[in-house]
């Protein structure tokens, strides 16, 4: 039975599906095996590590349904890539990628009613790895807990939109040594005060700079940054405090594929001032432009037209998962 969804209507939030995927693993053994459970939720002692020390990481991806009604995934061993090494800076132990990716095919399965159709949405998959042993010290938790739920939706930002951004500068999302490069759930709940004042003063999210010099772009709270300079694309390095993401590593791929010359470098605050064009890439946002962007009050408008560098990469990305492209590199994963 199809689920009662307005798909036109559809959002970006919590919309609760049928199952979700569960397994445990003490410390010191590896995950085997899980099982699907209803949705609903979960019971955690007051003194698990992620309540009380906040080990835990996510991972965000999408399944999507295609016009031949195929339902795809993009990149999936990434994730699990990402994770792992994720795990190993949090010290926790990880499903290896095979199960991983397996677990993310069962719970796609268990909820395919809840994919929408074809350009109405994706359902949107979150893998969490959490230190849910009690623990008192400080030192890992002796027990984890890894779930997967998924939840239907629409484009994070409006479709068709472009981004405003407010460079922060006195608050930073990451710093050197730190957990900057891993999806760690520690790096997020810091970035609200800042996104909430910006998004009160009309903007639509923080671009951060680096906390040694307080010079350099980094990436916005939800997202990688690009710049573009007489056809040559620039976006920062990911040198600890910046997360490596799989939709920035694929439009790079992309970029390199059509001949342009991409650059991962420091970039200064001011040569945004100067940019031909600035777009950001995530799994929640896809790629989307920037519009203008705000910095000590003064505001650098761009150009959008038919002719955006960026408008040609993300064609090519999404021709590549709407199966209209040869997937030459086998990131797309059939779910049967």
């Amino acid at each position: 039975m199809e689920p009662e969804i307005d798909w036109d209507s559809l959002g970006f939030g919590v919309t609760p599906t049928d199952y979700m995927y569960v397994m445990k693993c003490s410390i010191g053994d590896e995950f085997d095996k899980g099982q699907l459970l209803p949705y609903g939720n979960i019971e955690l002692s007051p003194a698990a590590g992620v309540l009380n020390y906040g080990q835990g990481l996510f991972e965000g991806m999408k399944a999507m349904r295609r016009e031949d009604g195929k339902i795809v995934l993009f990149r999936p061993h990434e994730n699990a890539l990402r994770m792992k090494i994720g795990a190993e800076r949090m010290c926790m132990p990880s499903p290896c990628v095979d199960l991983f990716v397996d677990a993310v095919n069962k719970t796609v399965l268990a909820n395919k009613r809840w994919i929408p159709p074809a350009g109405k949405g994706t359902l949107y998959i979150r893998p969490l790895l959490l230190g849910t042993g009690p623990i008192l010290g400080l030192s890992p938790a002796p027990e984890y807990t890894f779930i997967i739920y998924a939840s239907p939706v629409a484009n994070y930002f409006k479709e068709g939109s472009a981004l405003r951004l407010y460079v922060e500068d006195e608050f930073h999302r990451a710093s050197r040594g730190g957990t900057g490069s891993i999806k760690s759930i520690t790096n997020y709940a810091p970035a609200f005060k800042p996104v909430t004042t910006a998004k009160s003063r009309g903007f639509s999210d923080v671009l951060y700079l680096d906390s040694v010099h307080k010079k350099y772009v980094e990436e916005v709270s939800t997202c990688n940054i690009f710049l573009v300079k007489d056809n040559i694309i620039s976006t920062p390095s990911t040198t600890g405090s910046i997360l490596p993401g799989i939709t920035r590593k694929s439009i790079i791929e992309i970029a390199l594929d059509q001949g342009y010359q991409v650059e991962e470098r420091l970039i200064e605050v001011e040569e945004l001032v100067n940019a031909d064009e600035v777009f950001c890439t995530g799994t929640v946002v896809v790629v989307i432009p920037v519009g203008s962007i705000t910095y000590q009050d003064k505001r650098v408008e761009y150009q959008i037209d038919e002719n955006a560098v960026y408008k040609r990469i993300f064609s090519t990305y999404m021709a590549i998962k709407n199966g209209q492209l040869e997937d030459k590199n086998g990131w797309i994963v059939e779910i049967n």
